[in-house]
C-alpha cells in the first residue's frame, strides 16, 4: 500500500509516480496504466487546488483472478455543493478546464465520489487489468 500526503505541487508528481508503479505491479496494459495515472494526476491536483491538500492511498486489489489498482484521494476542504454539476463535462469552478472529475470518471473502471460541504471530499478510482 502506498500512502502519500498531498501538500504541494511536487506531491502531485510523487502521486503520479506511485500510481504508475502500482499499475505496473498489477500488470495493467500501457494504455490502462496511462489512463489510471492521468486520472490520479487530475485527482491529486484537485486535492491540492480545491481541497487545500490531503492524502492519497493506493493499493493493489484482487477480484477473483483479476488484479487491479484502487486509489483514494481525501481532503478536508470545503466540499462540493453540487456533485452532479461538478461531474458535468466542461463545468469548472473557474480555475480549471472542467475535465478533472468527469475525466477521471471516464478513465476509471470504478469511480466513487463522496463529498460533504464543510467537511471535505473523498474520490476513489479503480482500474482492473484486462
Amino acid at each position: 500500500m502506498q500512502e502519500l500526503a498531498i501538500a504541494e505541487s511536487g506531491d502531485v508528481v510523487k502521486a503520479r509516480q506511485a500510481v504508475r508503479v502500482l499499475a505496473q505491479e498489477a500488470k495493467l496494459s500501457l494504455v490502462d496504466q496511462t489512463k489510471l495515472v492521468t486520472a490520479a494526476s487530475e485527482l491529486a491536483r484537485n486535492t491540492l487546488s480545491y481541497g487545500g491538500g490531503g492524502s492519497m492511498r493506493g493499493a493493489l486489489v484482487r477480484r477473483g483472478l483479476k488484479m487491479g489498482v484502487r486509489v483514494r484521494f481525501q481532503d478536508q476542504g470545503p466540499g462540493i455543493p453540487d456533485l452532479d454539476l461538478a461531474l458535468t463535462d466542461g463545468w469548472s469552478s473557474g480555475r480549471g478546464m472542467g475535465l478533472g472529475l468527469s475525466g477521471a470518471r471516464r478513465l476509471s473502471d470504478e469511480f466513487d465520489l463522496d463529498s460533504e460541504v464543510g467537511k471535505g471530499t473523498t474520490v476513489t478510482v479503480t482500474k482492473w487489468a484486462r
